[in-house]
């Protein structure tokens, strides 16, 4: 009898541990899920938080001193007509005549640009001569010369940052 009795006090000590267990469970789940959760909602920025709140201040005239001008228009410069003729195969000539404009980020950095454009022609020139016609294909093929324009002109022009590059014209014969 002794042992029947030591059976239900053994199972009841036994199911107070699984809930003690399920209990710390819930007591360190539930603040980290409620701290994933806040950061979630402040990252997004519902809470004012974020990365773009530092752009709201400014564009609101939080930070600027009250100025109040909303969102900076693009600066753009344009670019001379470049006409190169491309790393083709056999005797036939192929050429690209390219007219574009750089995107800067400041209206500061459009003198150096173009003090700078006999480099960044120079830099672009080369570099479209040694491109293949099959190269420029596609959007795909427009986008990998956006990308290495941008890369150049970024790196003739640092401390002034090229935010993208816009083809006005692009021809390929």
């Amino acid at each position: 009898m002794a042992a029947k009795e030591a059976d239900p006090a053994g199972a009841e000590t036994a199911a107070g541990g699984k809930g003690k267990g399920k209990r710390k469970l819930l007591l360190i789940a539930l603040p980290v899920v409620l701290l994933g959760a806040g950061a979630g909602v402040w990252f997004s920025g519902i809470l004012g938080g974020g990365g773009d709140a530092h752009a709201e201040a400014s564009a609101h005239g939080g930070e600027t001193g009250g100025q109040g001008a909303g969102p900076k228009a693009p600066v753009f410069v344009d670019l001379p007509e470049i006409v190169a003729n491309l790393n083709a195969p056999g005797r036939r000539s192929s050429y690209i005549r390219l007219r574009s404009k750089l995107e800067v980020a400041r209206a500061a950095d459009v003198a150096t640009v173009e003090g700078a454009m006999p480099r960044l022609l120079d830099l672009y020139t080369t570099y479209l001569r040694e491109m293949r016609p099959e190269e420029l294909r596609g959007s795909s093929g427009t986008q990998r010369l956006r990308e290495e324009l941008i890369a150049r002109a970024n790196l003739v022009l640092a401390p002034a940052r090229v935010n993208d590059i816009l083809f006005t014209e692009l021809l390929v014969q």
